[in-house]
């Protein structure tokens, strides 16, 4: 059992991996910014905390995840202004890791994107960009950070069944794949990662994924 705390608890994906997580026997806290949206999370096992991620500062962030052993980053700013794109999916997402460390929390999870990094090839003139300069500099700080992490990178999201299956690895291109099944490989990469009761050297994992054929399981191997 790990102590678990979501970034962005409300949002489509973490509604469905709160409940595998529960059900897997972790406590869940998970991170809302209105209170009217704490039933939800209740109903579906979780401790709602309400923080607005995008204001709150890196001592609010300290103190809402001191005492879990696994982060969850599952939140954004849905589109809108380049400003709030990278003051919600960049800089909050890098308080959040620097307030993991201070919280002496060492594993982070990080929901991400198909084709994130340095190389993402998003031109300055398309309404991506922000989010992909965004997110890629997110999962470089958390790379960097020493935290045992896991950077999950989905392909484009769908509303279909969660199949329990998808396909990753060397030459696989981006595709889509169902949010059910992305609240799977959360729930499988959490109930496989060291809690802070675990001695291990920092590690970092890396993951594309689309629907596919092997079973998500699979992912717990390494």
């Amino acid at each position: 059992m790990a102590r678990i705390v979501i970034i962005g608890g409300h949002g489509k994906v973490a509604l469905l991996a709160v409940p595998l997580l529960v059900e897997a026997g972790h406590e869940v806290t998970a991170v809302i910014r209105k209170p009217e949206q704490s039933e939800d999370l209740v109903a579906v096992g979780a401790q709602p905390l309400v923080l607005d991620i995008e204001t709150g500062s890196v001592e609010e962030l300290n103190d809402a995840l001191r005492g879990h052993d696994v982060v969850v980053w599952s939140a954004g700013a849905g589109g809108g202004s380049p400003e709030r794109t990278y003051a919600v999916d960049r800089d909050a997402a890098i308080r959040s890791v620097d307030a993991a460390l201070a919280a002496e929390v060492t594993r982070y999870v990080m929901v991400s994107y198909f084709g994130a990094g340095p190389d993402h090839g998003v031109p300055e003139d398309n309404g991506f960009f922000a989010y992909a300069e965004a997110k890629s500099a997110a999962d470089a700080y958390l790379a960097a950070s020493g935290l045992d992490h896991v950077i999950l990178r989905p392909s484009g999201l769908t509303d279909g069944a969660a199949s329990g299956t998808i396909e990753w690895g060397e030459g696989i291109e981006a595709a889509t794949v169902s949010r059910g099944n992305v609240a799977q490989v959360i729930a499988v990469v959490v109930d496989a990662a060291p809690t802070a009761s675990e001695s291990s050297a920092p590690t970092g994992r890396v993951i594309e994924f689309n629907d596919g054929d092997r079973p998500v399981s699979e992912l717990a191997a390494g």
